[in-house]
């Protein structure tokens, strides 16, 4: 029986586990240990972790790179216990395994407190690079190693730099950084830094970086400002181009700074004199000016008065005569024209200019020309359900009301006399200049109208009466009717062809002959005391009074007899 004083097999590793803690067995496995170099055999180190037996660990686990590994016995170190015991009795130990823990530990705070990491891009892999982390290997994509798209990323392999911890996953094993981001901020902080020395109104130097559309960013010196096209003169720039090349020096005014988004608006026309200062002084309204077009719109033509001054001419201004119409088939770019200054608002920089007021009014003009009263010829335009529009000298337009085309006739009867195209002469009878209206008689040029411009002729003073029956003679034959004037009295008048006759066939005009006589009945009087005449009207008559005086055809006597007993005893 085994007493203290002679220990036992069992004992001896009770003694054993009691020196190690207790922990021999799997206390250290999967766990990151120090321990001390004891021997170097070849190329592998001797390592003792406080284990049952020692672990060895090659020598090139410590080397950095092309360099040494420079150990020595004696050296603690740290390493990783992946098994406590192998098949040979050794403990499994691992000096780059202890590296990534310790590694993944320390990216793990860093990436918790939003802080860069240093770490050197070693190797290419689809779709970006691998970067060391001091041990643990990490994802660089290629979207993410500058802020503008690198073409060769040689230069910035295996250089120690820093970058920003996207997302990583221990279990997985997966790190995602950033060199892009680095970028990014440290720019942001050179910017504010450097915005923090500008103020508005500050005048300063820069060079044109960029030219686009709408303007150019110029460098101030690590920080961009924009341009507009519009702050680089004061008179019209189509493009900046025309203005400004790229890596020119230009001196620029600081117009605004955005504290909030960090964006500084530059100008360079606020360093030259404003020439809508005392505009409305140098353009009173009024004046006639010459300008160059420099623009056209749909609404109308912009006008340079002088560099920096422009001014616009309303499509309603361009033409006495020309209604809508586009303002370029008026006017061309780059042509020299004579405005009027209409309006001038200097606090809006806006100038309204006239094109057609530097010119005379036609109307004006056609009513000196041509005053009431006189006779003018030309072409028939258009007819419309009211008149024809009669087109006259400078461009204007006449209008011959349907009542003053022909004497006893009007509405489509007169309309119908005459023809788009035709050459005919009338009377001016009115002209409004304000309301750009001209008012035209033809029938006031026929034989016996009163006289042009409301005078009343012989006509006027007529001895006709309404329902007389008189002798006239045919003057003129037209399809609308006859001109006839009346025998004694010398007043001349219209019979419609509705007025002919009875029936239809005597209502052709074609049938009567100039010189011709025929008795016609006086139906009326138009506005200018002018004779309306009848042969309908005359027969009716006729036949209703034959019919009073010698009986009715209800009687037993045919209306022929009736009006043949009338006739024979007139006569």
């Amino acid at each position: 029986m085994a007493t203290s004083a002679n220990p036992t097999r069992d004992d001896f590793a009770k003694m054993l586990d009691d020196q190690l803690g207790g922990v021999a067995d799997d206390g250290f496995e999967g766990r990151v240990v120090k321990g001390t170099v004891t021997a170097i055999e070849n190329d592998k180190a001797v390592i003792d972790v406080g284990l049952k037996s020692e672990g060895r660990v090659a020598l090139r686990e410590f080397a950095r790179g092309e360099g040494e590994h420079g150990l020595k016995v004696g050296d603690e170190v740290e390493v990783y216990v992946d098994r406590v015991e192998n098949a040979d009795g050794e403990a499994m130990l691992s000096r780059d395994r202890a590296r990534r823990e310790a590694a993944w530990d320390k990216l793990e705070n860093e990436f918790g407190e939003g802080k860069r990491v240093e770490g050197v891009i070693f190797g290419r892999v689809k779709g970006g690079f691998t970067v060391d982390l001091d041990g643990a290997v990490a994802f660089l994509p290629g979207s993410q190693v500058d802020i503008r798209p690198v073409r060769d990323v040689t230069p910035l392999m295996d250089v120690p730099q820093p970058f920003q911890i996207l997302k990583m996953d221990r279990r997985r094993g997966n790190i995602v950084v950033s060199r892009r981001a680095v970028l990014e901020e440290t720019r942001a902080e050179q910017r504010s830094e450097l915005i923090d020395k500008l103020s508005e109104g500050q005048v300063i130097e820069g060079v044109v970086k960029n030219i686009t559309d709408y303007g150019a960013f110029v460098d101030l010196g690590g920080i961009d400002g924009l341009l507009h096209v519009t702050d680089m003169s004061y008179k019209r720039v189509n493009h900046p181009s025309e203005v400004i090349a790229i890596g020119d020096t230009v001196k620029v005014q600081i117009i605004r700074i955005n504290q909030d988004t960090q964006r500084i608006s530059l100008g360079m026309k606020q360093l030259e004199s404003d020439p809508w200062e005392g505009a409305a002084v140098k353009y009173p309204v009024g004046a006639k000016l010459t300008g160059t077009v420099t623009n056209i719109t749909e609404y109308g033509a912009f006008v340079e008065l002088e560099a920096g001054i422009e001014g616009l001419v309303h499509v309603s201004e361009m033409s006495w005569t020309k209604k809508n119409v586009h303002p370029g088939k008026i006017v061309s770019t780059s042509q020299e024209v004579e405005v009027v200054v209409l309006e001038v608002d200097s606090d809006k920089r806006r100038i309204s200019l006239g094109l057609k007021q530097a010119q005379q009014n036609p109307w004006e003009a056609f009513a000196e020309k041509h005053p009431v009263g006189s006779t003018v010829e030309g072409e028939v335009k258009n007819a419309t359900e009211f008149g024809l529009f009669i087109g006259l000298d400078g461009d204007v337009d006449g209008m011959v009301h349907m009542s003053d085309i022909a004497w006893g006739i009007s509405g489509e009867d007169a309309l119908a006399l005459h023809r788009k195209g035709e050459q005919v002469s009338a009377v001016v009878l009115d002209v409004d200049v304000e309301k750009e209206r001209i008012s035209l008689g033809m029938k006031q040029l026929e034989r016996g109208a009163p006289a042009a411009g409301g005078v009343a002729a012989s006509a006027g003073g007529s001895s006709l009466r309404r329902n007389e029956v008189v002798t006239v003679t045919v003057l003129e034959v037209r399809d609308g009717g006859l001109e006839v004037q009346a025998g004694d009295d010398g007043a001349t008048g219209f019979i419609k062809r509705s007025d002919l006759g009875r029936d239809r066939d005597e209502q052709r005009p074609d049938r009567f002959q100039v010189g011709q006589k025929l008795d016609a009945m006086v139906t009326g009087f138009d506005r200018s005391k002018k004779p309306t005449f009848s042969v309908k009207a005359r027969q009716l008559h006729e036949e209703k009074e034959a019919v009073e005086q010698y009986g009715s055809s209800d009687s037993g006597a045919s209306l022929g007899d009736i009006l043949g007993e009338a006739l024979k005893n007139r006569s």
